[in-house]
């Protein structure tokens, strides 16, 4: 357990000041938190001594824990990544010990449904219905196939409407209007295309085929090099594949490269250059203007340089899709950078895991980086860890982030924690916003 019984005493202490400590309700009441976030927590001491995975519920307007939370005991063995239904009225959390996901009322902060996967997952999402949901599981079996394949479930009941099987399935983007969804197999040079409406239908084959021979339920883009991610444009027509290249075992050096949506081809390579340095792709992030795409991964062999002890870096590329030139190439942490979130005040907090940890008298250093994106600078906090979870707050100029187990509050007016922390019993996985 990432804190003791006497660290839970101390916070019941301090729960008339800053800082407070939340323990599960015994009837799952609701919180009466008007603002909300759920941290998902697989270690959650209750009030009568159990430890059991729940989901804190977290004051997000005030930064507090409440004393009500969503308890997962019986329903899954612990409690890690979540996401949002399109509404905001469900949240699903993966179980990665036990393969499931709990499907959680947002509305009466409990949980009775598990859906039983036929293997781990790290990539799902509710699709536009606000009902069903898409799980990618590399280690789906398939009769007569490589395994992995895409799992179409019902969330309210949890089960599974039809597999599509897509070989090594492991990440999944959806598009913005819900039409297509992309995946992503591990070990693959290609791009999956699914379209739901003919999930079930005359038009789904089980043989994976190109495109050209639409319409199907699901057909294979060739033409990438080891693309693990996707960023949609802001009129959905163009989805900008994040080639891996070489951080993820491919032939060569990371890049872009545009998808067609409309006639499902790929167009011209973006490389990610800018002075000499060369990037990496695993997450991107579309600016709000829609001009700007960021876009991190660790090349391999990248030094840091000085200013750090640390011997290897990532990179942060900075996408003008005007021109198609990266502007700004700024070093990082480096690991497998799968969280990217932009704060207030043009903060953007990119994370990963299996990064350099650093600790020294003289540095302390993790998996976070926060880059201004007004000046160019970056920012490494001195916390240790993978980056699990990363939230803005609207409206506030506050971001949460899941750090080693443990949650932060970042300032974005400073890129430093601000004063008022809050204490998570347990361990502090992921992290959602979950009101509007």
């Amino acid at each position: 357990m990432k804190k003791t019984l006497s660290a839970l005493a101390v916070c019941v202490l301090a729960s008339v000041t800053l800082v407070s400590c939340g323990s599960s309700s015994s009837t799952q009441a609701p919180s009466g938190v008007a603002f909300r976030a759920f941290v998902s927590n697989p270690l959650h001491l209750s009030s009568t001594g159990a430890i059991a995975p729940a989901l804190v519920v977290v004051d997000a307007q005030n930064d507090f824990v409440s004393l009500g939370g969503v308890s997962l005991a019986g329903v899954v063995q612990d409690a890690g990544m979540m996401v949002l239904s399109p509404k905001k009225d469900l949240t699903l959390v993966a179980s990665p010990s036990s393969d499931q996901i709990a499907v959680v009322s947002n509305a009466t902060e409990s949980s009775t449904t598990a859906i039983n996967l036929p293997g781990p997952t790290e990539s799902f999402f509710v699709w536009t219905d606000d009902t069903s949901a898409f799980v990618a599981i590399p280690s789906a079996p398939e009769p007569g196939q490589p395994p992995g394949g895409v799992g179409w479930v019902v969330a309210s009941s949890g089960a599974i409407k039809a597999t599509i099987p897509v070989p090594g399935a492991h990440y999944i983007v959806p598009g913005p209007t819900g039409s297509q969804v992309l995946v992503f197999s591990d070990n693959s040079d290609s791009v999956t295309l699914l379209f739901p409406s003919l999930i079930g239908t005359s038009s789904q084959s089980n043989t994976q085929l190109p495109c050209s021979a639409a319409p199907i339920a699901a057909c294979a883009v060739s033409g990438f090099d080891r693309p693990v991610w996707a960023v949609f444009s802001s009129d959905g027509s163009t989805a900008y594949v994040l080639n891996c290249g070489l951080e993820c075992g491919g032939a060569g050096n990371a890049s872009i490269l545009p998808l067609n949506l409309g006639t499902e081809t790929v167009g011209t390579p973006i490389p990610l250059v800018s002075g000499g340095v060369i990037g990496g792709a695993t997450t991107g992030l579309l600016s709000s203007d829609g001009s700007t795409l960021y876009v991190a991964g660790t090349p391999p062999g990248m030094a840091c340089g000085a200013g750090t002890m640390a011997q290897n870096c990532g990179v942060l590329s900075v996408v003008d899709l005007g021109s198609s030139t990266v502007t700004v190439a700024a070093l990082i942490p480096d690991g497998y950078h799968n969280r990217i979130q932009m704060g207030a005040n043009g903060q953007l907090f990119v994370g990963s895991r299996t990064c350099t940890n650093v600790v020294s008298a003289t540095e302390t250093r993790g998996c976070l980086a926060i880059f201004d994106t007004l000046h160019s600078k970056v920012t490494v906090p001195p916390q240790n860890g993978n980056v699990t979870g990363i939230a803005p707050i609207p409206t506030r100029s506050v971001v949460y982030v899941c750090q080693g187990g443990g949650l932060q509050i970042y300032d974005t007016t400073t890129d430093k924690l601000q004063t008022t922390q809050i204490n998570i019993v347990g361990q502090a996985i992921d992290v959602k916003v979950v009101d509007f």
